[in-house]
């Protein structure tokens, strides 16, 4: 049993509305195993998530459900390989610009030369 802090007043106190939701990566029949891989490999072999935001306990299972669901989901996303790319004439002129300017500043800050 969890009470559960926030709004609600004497009923907060009275009531246990607070829930933990937690999914089983390794045991869980809804992924792939690619999926399964990367998902232990960003969140470990059991996802938690609490919520205590409502005064309904069946609302506040929702959405732990929910906020469990998210993070599995954002988990077993495949990165998208990145493309190597030339960086552009304009940044590479930027680039130079700012190295100019950096130079400029340090050869300022030495003792003048007599």
């Amino acid at each position: 049993m969890s009470r559960s802090s926030g709004p609600g007043g004497q009923h907060a106190n009275k009531t246990a509305t607070r829930v933990e939701a937690s999914f089983d990566v390794e045991a869980s029949q809804g992924l792939s195993d690619a999926e399964r891989a990367r998902v232990l490999e960003r969140l470990g072999a059991v996802v938690r998530a609490v919520a205590q935001d409502e005064r309904s306990q069946l609302r506040n299972r929702e959405l732990a459900t929910e906020r469990v669901v998210e993070q599995v989901r954002k988990a077993a996303r495949a990165r998208r390989k990145r493309t190597a790319t030339r960086p552009t004439a304009a940044s590479r002129e930027r680039r130079l610009e700012e190295k100019r300017r950096r130079a400029l500043a340090k050869r300022r800050r030495q003792a003048p030369e007599d």
